[in-house]
């Protein structure tokens, strides 16, 4: 794409303003693991850094079409820092607000304006937002529930570290293989 076409258009600066948004929320999601980690959520951890690369690239696609444009963020970026808990609330929030309302209106006004693939990348990229909001809102109601290490039910945990597996209501409060701590087991997923 030329960058004449974007130059001055609603579009260019809802990409500059996409654009500081995931970079934002990648320092975010990064700082929010090392509270997850702290707060011996180990899984919680990993998701939060794998969101983090998740936005890291969002901001690549949107940086891509803006290239060696020049303009200004005046931003209104959450800036909330908490417990695990806390900060899953301001993520969930904070990914609605992306894709329910800033994407969604980066996508109309890109198809309105005739930039048909910044558009497409916008739908596109609220699909892994709305992801991102539901993960988080689960994982939320885990740590809320105090259901993160015990279920109703007997099901499969594995330890994060060495794969050792166990089977029953909850995490073991230490693996008896590596003998790291509950922090370190999830529920064994395999949908793949």
């Amino acid at each position: 794409m030329s960058e004449n076409k974007l130059r001055g258009t609603q579009t260019e600066q809802n990409l500059i303003n996409a654009f500081a948004g995931e970079s934002q929320a990648r320092n975010r999601y990064t700082f929010f693991a090392k509270q997850a980690k702290k707060d011996g959520y180990e899984q919680i951890a990993a998701i939060f850094l794998e969101t983090a690369e998740n936005e890291k690239e969002h901001a690549k696609l949107f940086y891509e079409f803006i290239g060696d444009t020049k303009g200004h963020v005046d931003g209104n970026y959450p800036f909330e820092f908490g417990t695990t808990e806390e900060n899953l609330v301001s993520a969930a929030q904070g990914e609605k607000e992306e894709w329910s309302f800033l994407y969604a209106e980066g996508e109309r006004i890109a198809r309105e304006e005739g930039f048909e693939d910044v558009a497409n990348t916008f739908h596109y990229v609220i699909d892994a937002e709305k992801h991102h909001e539901n993960r988080y809102l689960k994982l939320l109601e885990n740590v809320r529930n105090n259901t993160v290490f015990q279920k109703e039910y007997e099901t499969h945990w594995m330890c994060r570290e060495c794969g050792y597996i166990h089977y029953g209501k909850s995490a073991p409060q230490k693996c008896p293989n590596c003998h790291h701590p509950q922090a370190y087991f999830q529920v064994l997923c395999e949908n793949y």
